[in-house]
This record gives structure tokens, C-alpha cells and sequence, in this order.
């Protein structure tokens, strides 16, 4: 070994330590804020901005309310952080669909079916929607991110309706953003109504068979909205 090379050689090996010693720190930061995401996910649902603590989530998240603070900076970005993950949830799994490549009436009842069923298996979206409702939206207005999935999910539905337009299945000229917002309805409201419902209407609305019924009645509604 030449003169100095041992010093190098060293140099290299405290590098390499080093180098491995952040690997698992970055993983274990990367795992404590998955932690806190979900813990912190179920305790909104639950409960709302206002009702909901830090302290709670923390310990659901194993972790500690410093940490908490240290990721996220407040309850309210820890919110914000929250609602733009369960957004960007149901925006990359409607893009997962691949509507493109099906025949317009295929996609679009296929989009009616997803909404139903992804709504059907995340209530917890539906309560956060709701509690950011009550807060006038005020965090979604400073996220750029779920605007621009939006956008993009208005834009792929703008494009099965002109498709279905130039073959002379659907209607020319409806709205994209109507559409969208009457499909959210139909299954929103049935499913944060469903208790008082199920009193009023004399029938239980999540028995399987009335959940099937109401999937076909909101695929044939939609249809008799954009059909020519």
C-alpha cells in the first residue's frame, strides 16, 4: 500500500458507514410519518379537525407529538397533508381504470361503478370530505396538488364524453364538471344518508341486495343523463 493510502482508504470506509447509517433513518422517518398519516387519517374521520387530537394520534402512531409537530408543523397542515393524500388516493385509482381504452358507454359506467364501490370501501373519505366542508374548504384552496389531479380527472371525463359524442352514443355539450358532480351525488348522498334513510324509507340501504340495487339505478341514471 502506497503512502497515504491508508487514509483513504479509511476515508472511504467512514463514508460508506455514514451512508448506511441514513438508509435506515430515512426509512424509519419515512415509517413513523406513514404511522402518523394513517393514525391521523382514522382520527379526523372520526371526529373532525375540531374534535380530533394530537395526542390521540400519537399514540395510535406509536410515535410522540413532538415528531408530530416536527413532520407536519401544526394539526391543520397535518390535516391538509391527510385530505390531499385521500384525494390523490381515489384520483390515482380512477387514472388506474384506463377508461381510454374502453368504448365510451363501457367507461363511463365503469367510472359509476368505481365512485359507488371506492365510496362503499373508504368511508373515511366521505367524513373528511365532510369535515373540510365545514371548514369552507379551506385547505384544499391552498393545495396545488389536488388541483391539478382534478384537473386531470375532468379532463379524462371532457374526453369519454367527446368520444361519445363523435359516435353519436352520448349527448353533445354535457358538462364534464356537472357530470362529475352528479355522480359523486348519487352515491354520497345515498351513503351519508343511509341511517335516517333506512328509518324513512322502511328498508335496510346496506343490506347487499339494496346496495346492488342502488349500484344499477345510479349506472342507468347517469346513462339517461348523457345517452342520445
Amino acid at each position: 500500500m502506497r503512502e497515504g493510502d491508508g487514509g483513504r482508504a479509511l476515508s472511504i470506509t467512514n463514508e460508506d458507514t455514514e451512508k448506511s447509517a441514513r438508509k435506515p433513518r430515512i426509512r424509519d422517518a419515512e415509517a413513523t410519518k406513514a404511522r402518523i398519516l394513517e393514525a391521523a387519517k382514522k382520527e379526523f374521520a372520526k371526529n373532525g379537525l375540531g374534535g380530533a387530537r394530537v395526542d390521540v394520534i400519537a399514540e395510535k402512531a406509536n410515535a410522540n407529538k413532538r415528531m408530530i409537530y416536527h413532520y407536519f408543523e401544526s394539526k391543520e397542515r397535518l390535516f391538509q397533508t391527510v385530505l390531499e393524500d385521500a384525494y390523490i388516493d381515489i384520483r390515482t385509482a380512477e387514472q388506474k381504470l384506463k377508461l381510454d381504452d374502453l368504448e365510451p358507454k363501457a367507461a363511463l359506467a365503469k367510472l359509476v361503478q368505481f365512485t359507488w364501490e371506492y365510496y362503499l370501501k373508504n368511508p373515511e373519505f366521505i367524513t373528511l370530505v365532510n369535515s373540510e366542508n365545514l371548514h369552507r374548504a379551506k385547505h384544499l384552496k391552498k393545495s396545488e396538488v389536488i388541483k391539478a389531479a382534478s384537473r386531470k380527472f375532468v379532463n379524462m371525463v371532457g374526453d369519454i364524453l367527446e368520444r361519445g359524442a363523435s359516435q353519436g352514443v352520448f349527448r353533445p355539450g354535457v358538462d364534464p364538471v356537472q357530470l362529475n358532480i352528479t355522480i359523486a351525488a348519487i352515491g354520497y348522498y345515498y351513503l351519508t344518508n343511509r341511517f335516517t334513510g333506512s328509518i324513512i324509507f322502511e328498508r335496510d340501504l346496506m343490506a347487499k341486495e339494496a346496495i346492488d340495487e342502488r349500484l344499477q339505478f345510479n349506472v342507468d341514471t347517469i346513462m339517461r343523463l348523457v345517452c342520445a
